[in-house]
Formats: C-alpha cells, structure tokens, sequence
C-alpha cells in the first residue's frame, strides 16, 4: 500500500477515525493489527521476516538488560546483530555477492556452482532492520530501558508511517509516545495534515512529474544527447529529493494525526554549500544512525588523522552499499566520502575557497548531482554512458517528450527552490499554507489541491525508497 494511493486514502481515513473512537488501553492493539495489514499489502508472507526479528530482538533487549556479565552482553547483542544482518544478506545481497563471484571464478574459468535465489526483497527491509537494531544497541549500551511489553516493543519495529522507509527512529523518541494517551486536538491535526499536504504535493506533482522524463533518458543512455543527459541528471537531483522529502513528510503527518512525533528527516539540503552541511540535511535519520553505530565505535574522529580518513570513507561505502546490492550504489557512497574528506583536507590545512557564497552552492550542487547518476544508473555501463553524453557533450537534438510536461517541470523545480528559500530565510513568512492570516491559508490549501489535481501524475508508482 503506497501513500500515493486511494487505497491509502481510505485506510488513512478509517484508521484514524478508529483511533480516536476507541478507548487508550486498545489503541496500541489497534495500531499493531493495522500496522501489520498495511505490511501485508505489499507480500504478505514477508511479514514472518519481521516477526522473527522483533521475537530475537525482544528477547535480546530483556536479556541484555538482565545480565551484568560484559560478556554475555556481548553474546546477546552479536546474536541480535546476527539475526537482524543475516535476514538482510540473504534477501538483499546474496545475488548480489554470488554473481560477484561468479564473474571472478568465471575469469578462471571455474564454473560456481552455488545458484541464485529466485527471491524478492522485501519492501523497507532495510529500514525496520536498521530500527530494530537500534533499540538493541541503546538497550546494550545503557541508553534505554528495555521494553518489557511485546506488544509495544513488535508496534514500535511494525508504527506504520515509517514501517517501508523511515525516519528511522531510535528508541528513546519513539516507545514512550506509543503508550502516552492522545486526545483529539485540532491544531496538531492541521499541522499534520499541511505536512501531508505538501508532501503529497512534491510527490505526486513534481518527483512523479520529473519521473517522466528522467525515465526515458537514464532506461535508453545511448540515444540521447549531451544536453537531454544533462537535464535529466538534474531533475533526477530534484526527483530524488521529492520523492524522499515527500515520503518523509507523509510519514510525520501520519504519525503526528495519531499523536507520535517522529524525528525530522530532510532540512532543504539543496540549499547546502558543503558536502558536510548536505549531510547534515539529507537523510537525517539514516546519517545520524552510521554516525553513531558505525563511525563513532570506529574511533571516530578520536582516532589518528589517517584512521579518521579511512573510517570516513568506510562508512560513507557502506551507507552506499545499505541502499542498494548494486555497484553503483557503492561508487555513489564512495564518492560522497571522497567530497568529504576532500573538504577536510581542505580544513585542516586551513585553505579557504576564495568564492562568494552562490558560487559555492552551484559547485556543491554540481557534486551532488554529479553522484545521483551513479544512483539512479541500473548498471554502471548506463551511467558511464550518461557521463560520455554530458562530457563529450555528445551531439543530438534535445529530447522534450510532452512539451507541457516539460515546461511544467523548470516552473515546478523553480517552485521548490523558492519554497525552500522561503522556509529556510524567513521560516515560511511567504508560505501560503502557513500564512497567518486563516483565508491565505485556506487559499493555499485549495491551490495545492487543485494544481495536484490537475497536473499531478497518479501512475508514478511506488515510492524510490521502497525498494531499499
């Protein structure tokens, strides 16, 4: 079930209504049973996936905070770590690492004999995985209580708003607020629903819009031209953000209607002059769990300056590998690491860019932009065809597909980089939908409706991050 669906819309409209007629000691019943049919809707056997590990995970939280010995803490955690891991390399990169070693025994001419698994992953898999992981983690480190609740603790893996792609949230914001009592307030439910609103908004009218083009161009390289190439890896930039940001911000409004806060996951990143600030912006809830369960138990910047590079660079592949079993995914990973060590050579010997500050956001953007083609690439022989187009500026007339669609995305891009200007600079001061005076607001409301009525594409399909 996507969020872009009539599906969702009445699911939405029931469960909330349910939620709020029903008494406080059921709704964490309630919210489990639909979390889970809402999982189901996608492959229903996959649900037995997540069973298993909120079982092991549950039971490792208990024990862990019953023992004292450090070594079997240990044991515990690493039996976690295992179950939660093992279900991920087997869905998401066994193929993927036997194909590798297929090619390799292929150049010797040895013939692997170990098949492929004629399976799909499972939606989010990485998501409820990397949540999972970080109750067991803060349990073992002392940082949280474990949840002696079952059933609490399988709604806190299971919440669905974020169940297929986050924010993935650590266990200290989330597990207190699914048993706090909510009563039905009218200013948060409208907050809620401008976030959803405007998350629908970037979705379906322009990352979907965007999709249109940016399909064509990156599924057929080799036809087009220098300059098509060019426009596509660009509203591939803005697609990308959409999609996620949109996601994201459907997520927390369904979340906050229900009384939950959930963490913020994007801050208008592309408004960012520095690899570091980009991240500091773009998948919050992703960056700050490699950060703190990776990067920091690596040493850290604690560690010498060349360990700190190589940790750095490490855990930027691996954040590139966690989103795809594809090389790709780990050149795009790779790539972003190198950019930030880069820049903290740059710091530490104190060389400063002599460059005014929209010079710097041009180049950072140009950087970011540069790494989405590897993302978005099925294959690195597409994306090295899309980097001949761009810089051999390979000749050809420029591809437009449906002329108004194509108009519509420069004034739909242009839209969102005023928006976020504005919500960056003046904290929405020029914001229709936040507007202080109520008939602005309400003129806001009915202009996004009607533009996504109207030029909104509602085949656009599942949400990009699904897949991860």
């Amino acid at each position: 079930m996507v969020f872009n669906s009539l599906h969702f819309l009445l699911f939405f409209i029931v469960t909330t209504i349910a939620f709020f007629l029903l008494p406080h000691k059921y709704r964490w019943m309630f919210l489990l049973a639909i979390s889970c049919y809402f999982y189901m809707a996608f492959k229903p056997i996959y649900i037995l996936i997540l069973a298993f590990t909120i079982v092991i995970d549950y039971f490792a939280g208990i024990y862990l905070e019953k023992t004292s010995d450090p070594s079997t803490k240990k044991k515990l955690l690493i039996a976690s770590i295992i179950a939660n891991v093992g279900c991920l390399a087997v869905f998401k990169y066994f193929n993927f690492i036997n194909e590798n070693i297929t090619d390799l025994l292929g150049t010797l001419l040895i013939q692997n004999p170990i098949p492929m698994l004629d399976i799909l992953l499972p939606i989010g898999l990485s998501f409820h995985t990397f949540q999972a992981m970080s109750y067991t983690f803060e349990v073992y480190f002392g940082r949280q209580k474990a949840e002696k609740h079952f059933g609490i603790y399988a709604l806190y893996v299971m919440y669905y708003p974020q169940l297929v792609a986050g924010p993935i949230e650590r266990p200290q914001n989330i597990l207190h607020q699914l048993t706090q009592k909510v009563n039905f307030d009218y200013d948060r439910i409208t907050q809620a629903l401008k976030l959803i609103l405007w998350g629908m908004f970037v979705k379906v009218v322009i990352a979907d819009r965007l999709s249109l083009y940016v399909d064509k161009v990156f599924d057929s390289p080799h036809m087009h031209s220098g300059i098509s190439s060019l426009i596509a890896t660009i509203f591939f930039t803005f697609q990308i953000y959409c999609d996620f940001s949109g996601y994201s911000l459907i997520a927390i409004g369904c979340a906050k209607v229900l009384g939950v806060d959930l963490m913020t996951n994007f801050r208008r990143p592309y408004v960012s002059i520095s690899i570091r600030e980009f991240w500091s912006r773009w998948h919050i809830s992703l960056s700050t769990w490699f950060r703190d369960y990776l990067y920091i138990p690596l040493g850290g910047n604690r560690v010498g300056f060349y360990r700190n590079m190589l940790n750095v660079f490490f855990v930027f592949m691996i954040s590139g590998l966690w989103h795809g079993a594809n090389w790709t995914f780990i050149v795009w990973g790779s790539l972003h690491g190198i950019y930030l060590i880069v820049e903290i050579l740059t710091a530490k010997i104190n060389f400063k860019w002599p460059l005014p500050v929209f010079t710097k956001w041009i180049f950072n953007f140009a950087l970011v932009a540069f790494t989405w083609i590897f993302f978005r690439a099925h294959h690195l022989a597409e994306a090295k065809q899309i980097l001949i187009n761009i810089f051999t500026w390979k000749k050809g007339g420029l591809y437009i597909g449906n002329a108004a669609s194509f108009g519509y995305s420069f004034l739909l891009i242009a839209f969102l980089l005023i928006a976020d200007y504005n919500t960056e600079k003046w904290n929405n001061k020029f914001s229709l939908i936040y507007h202080a005076n109520k008939t602005v607001r309400w003129i806001g409301y009915v202009t996004l409706i009607i533009i996504l009525l109207l030029i909104g594409v509602f085949n656009g399909g599942q949400f990009i991050y699904f897949q991860f």
